[in-house]
């Protein structure tokens, strides 16, 4: 991939990102934080008792994404999906019910930096069953799942390509 085409995704993947509500972006950042083990979590989001509470769930929430990366289904695997769906759901089904991300794209950027490009094809089907769930609130349930568009959920092909744009806690923004 030359380095115009890598400078156009990353642009448009921050793009894409400064769309969401700051909510979502916290979130997202936060989350991956978290995830990836990119620093300590509670040093930097844990700002109240309740925020620290939050971090410390969503460790344990997110304790079985190692695994699952190593899960993630080649093409016409079908006998690998049940473990890989299963957990993936589990998992985004803390995310949804945290109320943060409020749309489907909002979960694909997190899960695809989360999980990498080869989940692509399962997170419609993830984010489905995980917002129709009874622990995601009926008026709550609605919106996320109206989010899905047709365009996402029946897209003939996905990108192989991983993200480029990770983004990060800068202090100034965060404190406002």
């Amino acid at each position: 991939m030359s380095l115009a085409s890598t400078s156009a995704m990353t642009i448009g993947e921050m793009r894409e990102f400064a769309g969401f509500a700051a909510g979502e972006q916290r979130y997202i950042k936060r989350s991956l934080d978290i995830g990836l083990a990119r620093c300590d979590a509670f040093k930097l989001w844990g700002r109240t008792e309740g925020e620290t509470t939050a971090i410390r769930r969503q460790y344990v929430a997110y304790q079985d994404l190692k695994t699952v990366r190593t899960l993630v289904p080649e093409e016409g695997a079908m006998g690998e999906i049940e473990r890989f769906i299963g957990k993936l759901v589990r998992i985004a089904a803390f995310d949804l019910a945290q109320e943060r991300l409020v749309s489907f794209s909002a979960f694909r950027f997190l899960y695809e930096r989360l999980l990498g490009a080869e989940a692509r094809p399962y997170l419609p089907a993830a984010f489905c069953a995980a917002a129709a769930l009874p622990t995601i609130r009926p008026e709550q349930r609605k919106i996320l799942l109206q989010s899905l568009s047709e365009a996402a959920a029946t897209a003939p092909g996905w990108s192989q390509q991983n993200p480029s744009f990770f983004p990060e806690y800068i202090e100034d923004v965060e404190l406002v």
